[in-house]
């Protein structure tokens, strides 16, 4: 397994954002986490990206190594990389140095080529900057590279985000709303990017989703919470018929066919 979560708990005072979550990711899957506002979804990203520490008593593996307590940059270092629900841009830097900056992680030279191998660090800068103009092209921001990232449309700020995520040459891209107030034209177009994005680069993707066309039609298979808790896990038709997940989106039982409705995507 790529990642897994073993008894995972976070409580904050007496709230128990996360519950014992078990959780499992194969490597070259599509997950989808769903789930009612403050059912843990973006605590567990937290705690899987180092940005919170579990408590005692959790257990978080990626890529063979115990990264239950490690700091967000070892983790990254692993090839774990994400995203957030606000955008957390350089809004005065350019384009290209934004997704410069995602690619820190990977920088080869060191102290002493500062000092004496100038030569050295200018051809891999240049080679960098090459390598990410690339990526800026793939996601359609190749003509803005030199522009602010302050003066990007909202979607256009969402590829920005996207493309610095996938400098850092992740093995894991954990999306946290990724399509969060876009239209449903540029939702459509996000996804496609990041598809064809998954396949470049090899990725396995967690995404997390409110718009549920996009989980449904992507992800190979879904995880629900609810609560801190999980309470269902499978494909997409398999969580859409699931009555425990209506209920909690909705707050009652229903019948397979109010269910369908409910969850139409």
């Amino acid at each position: 397994m790529l990642l897994k979560t073993k008894n995972l708990m976070k409580a904050f005072g007496g709230l128990k954002a996360i519950d014992k979550v078990d959780f499992e990711l194969p490597a070259g899957e599509i997950r989808g986490i769903i789930g009612p506002n403050g059912s843990g979804k973006s605590t567990f990203f937290n705690l899987v990206s180092g940005v919170y520490d579990p408590d005692p008593g959790s257990y978080i593996e990626f890529d063979g190594h115990d990264i239950t307590n490690e700091p967000p940059h070892k983790i990254g270092a692993l090839g774990l990389s994400r995203t957030f629900q606000l955008l957390r841009l350089y809004q005065d830097m350019s384009v290209i140095n934004n997704v410069m900056s995602g690619y820190h992680t990977r920088v080869k030279y060191k102290f002493l080529d500062a000092v004496i191998g100038r030569k050295k660090i200018w051809d891999q800068e240049k080679e960098i900057k090459d390598e990410m103009m690339e990526l800026l092209s793939f996601v359609g921001l190749a003509d803005y590279a030199e522009l602010n990232a302050s003066e990007l449309s909202g979607g256009q700020r969402r590829l920005l985000v996207l493309a610095r995520a996938i400098a850092m040459k992740p093995k894991l891209l954990m999306l946290d709303e990724p399509a969060a107030g876009l239209s449903p034209v540029n939702v459509d177009n996000l996804m496609k990017i990041i598809m064809q994005l998954k396949d470049k680069y090899g990725l396995t993707l967690i995404i997390i989703e409110h718009i549920l066309k996009v989980v449904m039609d992507t992800c190979n298979t879904v995880t629900v919470l609810d609560h801190g808790q999980k309470i269902a896990e499978g494909t997409p038709n398999q969580v859409k018929d699931d009555n425990a997940v209506i209920e909690a989106y909705l707050g009652k039982k229903m019948n397979d066919e109010e269910m369908r409705k409910a969850l139409a995507v």
